[in-house]
Parts: structure tokens; C-alpha cells; sequence
């Protein structure tokens, strides 16, 4: 005999329980398609003839196949994209039309205008205590997503996913798992259109499996605190990898099938179906060797996070405090006053340079923190192991005072090279190479720095356009000679330096 109470209980356990919830969540998602189609009387303009739900659900296909494992899809080539799909409903409309629709479905599954940008539903469930407990769900269908390149790219949540491929919350591996048997019996079969289905929903899975790695690996970006590396993300890693290496034997056995099926059929449908999931397949490939590469990276991506976050060091400089140091003291000021202190502050706070203000919290975690001891006479420093370096100079001491000797010329009897170069080869066969050397350095003296240096003679070479006729050299027959520096000048500026 049932009693009143045992009447009056909700459900026979958790888990329908919680199967309702999930199916109600399910559900959640599936409302704002709907609401396209109850709003689209409020545009301006007769849009009755649009189908909202089935754009939305094209526009959630292209954002899905179209985004990769590091950035999202571009909006203009989506929305370039669903553009034909809208004007195929309404083909005698403006296209200026269509680009409005096509803009209005992207913008409403993204929730322009909404605080967050997401979505919010109400559903019930019942505590351990028979009592019934109203939850709000928040997800996203469409989020906007920054990029490696500095824009912003769009992706689809899991939440879409599940919408677009018509599943409820089912596990990501036993979902791929059937969709691929399922797709091979199709071919086996011949139904090259339900086959099709069955790969896209193949496809779907496997983008939605790389989400969860994506997000696992910039939650350990951010923080690696904040993620299970014990269990959860290696399970992960070892699960993804094992579904990885089953997909690649089915996939290619998929590929010699559909292959067959194409060739061997003479129906021009039946070649067009098949080609189209030859694209597909190899479109799953395609993803799960990228899928395969960041699987191997996230353990030294772990590790590498785990070191950066650890061992950083702490910021040497804190941030100002607007409110205490300017907000509060400029409001009570007149509005004079307050100006100026306000222009003062942001012509200095917006230049390359920040001013660093001193906080007191900072001053008193300064003075608190105890110096490092350190040794008296500080830290033993090593023995140099001296070498002595070997005299390699191709010129000796001697032969740089003949050279110095014969281009100590008078201030008023400049000498030509190619003389130099004769009577230098006279006392010694390498001597001519020093003086040519020394020559063609005299073609841009130093002469401010021989000024500042108290010189009172300086060698100079210049070239008037007469060619070296030599044996061993080449090039312009240098005039060389020696001019005198101003000795007063030298002296009255060593005095006023003094």
C-alpha cells in the first residue's frame, strides 16, 4: 500500500533527478534560437519571411568549423559565409537586407548589449529533503575571444556544440566513439547523406574535445593553481591520446570506403556526397594531428607555468592609488585648485614614463622586511689566472720611430707619398708598408682631439687628385705635411678650465 508521503516524493533518486537537470540545462540552450524568431517582429522592416533559428544554427556551424586550437573565426569571413544562406531564403530582398539579418542572428548569439554577454535560465531541482530549489544556469553561446594578433575572433562554447550537434550533456569520448561507428556502417551501406551527418557530428565532437584541452592549458596560464595536475588533466592527456590513436584506424579505413563508394558509383549525387566526405574526413585528420601536437606540449607547457609562476619575482614597484593619493584629497578643492592638480597629474601620468608615487603600505613593508646578512668583508673573490699575451705586432719599436722620423716634416715643406714611400724603402723593405699606414690615417686627422690633448703638431695628408705610380701600392699620390695647432688658444683654454 503507497503512503501519502511516498506519494508525495518527486522522483524515485538523484540520479533521475539529476537526469531532469540535465535535460532542463539542455533545453536552456535551445531558448535563445527560439527567442530569434519571437524578436525578429521588432526589427524595423518585414522580416517574417526568415528563417532566425536556421541562421543561427548555420552561423553556429561556420564559427565552429572555422576556429582553430589557438584562435577563433574571423567575423567578416563568417558573416561572408552565412550571407548566401540568409539571401537564399529571401533571394528577391536587398542585399543590404540580408548583411542586416546576417549581423543580427551573429549579434543576439553573442548577446551584444548584456552586461556579461551571456545567457540566463531558471530551472528546478529537489534537495535531499524533498524540497524544491529553483538554480540559475549561465552559458554562452558565441564568445568573443582576443587573439595572438592583437584581434578578436569568435568561438563557440560547448554549450552551442551540444546544441548543433543535437546531443544533452553526453561524455565527449563515447559520443566520438559512436559517431564514428555509426558513420562507418553508413558508407558500408551506401547512405552517402545520413553518412554525411554522421561525420559532421564526428567533426564537432573532435572540435569540442580540443576545447577542453585549450582551456585547461590557458587556465594553467593564468594560474597553475587552479587545475587538477594530479589526476585530471593527465587522465585527460592519456584519455585524448589513446582516442587519438583508435580515430586515426578508423578514419583511415572511412577514407578507403568512401573512396570506393566514389569511384565505383555512377550516380553524379552519389560522386558529390562521397567527395564531400572525403573533405570531412580529412578535415578530422587534420584536427586531430593538431589536437596530437598540443597534447604532447602541455606537460613542458605544465612544467614551464609551474617554474615561471613559482619562482617569479616579486614586483619591485606598486601601482598608484587614485583614490587616496588624488581623488579624495582633489575633490573637497575648488574647482581651480582641482584643475590644476588634475592637469598636472595626467600630463606627467600619460608620458612613457609613469611617476612612482611612495604608498605607506609600502613604506612600512620596507622598513619591516630584515636586511640580508651578508658577509663582513664580502665574498671571497678567486685567484685570475694570468697568461701572459704574446707579442704578435708586425712592426717592432724601432721601425715605428723611423716611420715617425721621416713624417716629421716642416710646417712649411709638405712631401708627396710616393717620395716618403722611396727613401722609407732605402732603410728598410718594411718600412714602406708603416709609413703608408700612417699616412693614410693622416687623411682625417684628429684635430679636435689632438687640441684638447695639448698637441702643438699635427700630421695631415691630403689628396689632389695626382695617382700613385709604386710598385707595391696603389691608389692617390697623398700630399703630406705637418701643421702647427694654435699653442696660445691651447694655453688660454687649459686657464680657464683651471
Amino acid at each position: 500500500m503507497t503512503t501519502t508521503a511516498e506519494a508525495a516524493r518527486p522522483a524515485p533518486g538523484p540520479a533521475a533527478d539529476e537526469g531532469l537537470a540535465r535535460r532542463l540545462r539542455a533545453l536552456a540552450c535551445t531558448a535563445p534560437l527560439h527567442d530569434l524568431d519571437n524578436r525578429k517582429a521588432n526589427l524595423a522592416g518585414e522580416y517574417a519571411v526568415y528563417g532566425m533559428a536556421e541562421v543561427a544554427l548555420a552561423a553556429i556551424d561556420l564559427v565552429t568549423l572555422h576556429m582553430d586550437f589557438d584562435t577563433g573565426a574571423d567575423r567578416d569571413q563568417v558573416l561572408a559565409r552565412l550571407l548566401p544562406r540568409v539571401a537564399a531564403q529571401a533571394p528577391e530582398r536587398e542585399w543590404r537586407e540580408h548583411e542586416r539579418v546576417s549581423k543580427w542572428v551573429l549579434e543576439s548569439l553573442i548577446n551584444v548589449g548584456s552586461v556579461d554577454r551571456g545567457f540566463r535560465a531558471v530551472y528546478g531541482t529537489f534537495g535531499s529533503d524533498g524540497s524544491y530549489v529553483r538554480r540559475d544556469y549561465d552559458f554562452k553561446l558565441i564568445e568573443e575571444v582576443p587573439g595572438p594578433d592583437g584581434g578578436v575572433y569568435l568561438r563557440t562554447t560547448d554549450e552551442a556544440v551540444n546544441v548543433l550537434v543535437g546531443a544533452l550533456d553526453t561524455d565527449v569520448t563515447s559520443a566520438q566513439i559512436a559517431a564514428e561507428v555509426k558513420l562507418e556502417v553508413l558508407i558500408r551501406r551506401g547512405r552517402l547523406a545520413d553518412a554525411q551527418l554522421a561525420a559532421e557530428q564526428a567533426r564537432y565532437r573532435t572540435v569540442q574535445y580540443s576545447e577542453l584541452l585549450r582551456r585547461a592549458l590557458e587556465a594553467t596560464r593564468r594560474n597553475v593553481r587552479a587545475v587538477d595536475w594530479m589526476e585530471a588533466v593527465p587522465d585527460l592527456i592519456a584519455e585524448a591520446l589513446e582516442h587519438i590513436a583508435d580515430r586515426y584506424r578508423h578514419e583511415n579505413a572511412i577514407l578507403t570506403n568512401i573512396r570506393k563508394a566514389r569511384d565505383e558509383s555512377e550516380d553524379v549525387e552519389h560522386k558529390r556526397r562521397a567527395a564531400e566526405l572525403v573533405d570531412i574526413v580529412k578535415d578530422c585528420i587534420r584536427r586531430h594531428t593538431q589536437l596530437q601536437t598540443r597534447l604532447l606540449e602541455a606537460g613542458p607547457l605544465f612544467r614551464a607555468e609551474q617554474d615561471r609562476q613559482a619562482f617569479a619575482a616579486p614586483s619591485a614597484r606598486s601601482g598608484l592609488d587614485l583614490y587616496g593619493q588624488l581623488l579624495a584629497p582633489v575633490l573637497p578643492l575648488p574647482l581651480e585648485q582641482a584643475s590644476a592638480v588634475t592637469t598636472a597629474f595626467f600630463r606627467k601620468g600619460i608620458g612613457l614614463r609613469t611617476p612612482y608615487s611612495v604608498r605607506l603600505t609600502d613604506l612600512v613593508d620596507v622598513l619591516l622586511t630584515p636586511p640580508v646578512e651578508r658577509e663582513h668583508l664580502g665574498a671571497e673573490l678567486p685567484e685570475p689566472d694570468l697568461i701572459s699575451t704574446p707579442d704578435d705586432s708586425r712592426f717592432s719599436d724601432e721601425q715605428l720611430e723611423a716611420a715617425l722620423g721621416l713624417l716629421d716634416l716642416p710646417a712649411d715643406a709638405p712631401r708627396r707619398l710616393s717620395g716618403l714611400l722611396a727613401e722609407a724603402r732605402r732603410v728598410d723593405p718594411d718600412l714602406p708598408y708603416l709609413v703608408a699606414l700612417l699616412a693614410v690615417h693622416a687623411a682625417s686627422p684628429g684635430v679636435g682631439t689632438a687640441y684638447r690633448q695639448g698637441e702643438e703638431r699635427l700630421l695631415f695628408a691630403v689628396d689632389d687628385g695626382t695617382r700613385l705610380h709604386d710598385d707595391e701600392f696603389g691608389g692617390a699620390d697623398l700630399i703630406v705635411g705637418s701643421a702647427l695647432l694654435d699653442a696660445v688658444g691651447m694655453a688660454a683654454d687649459r686657464t680657464e678650465a683651471s
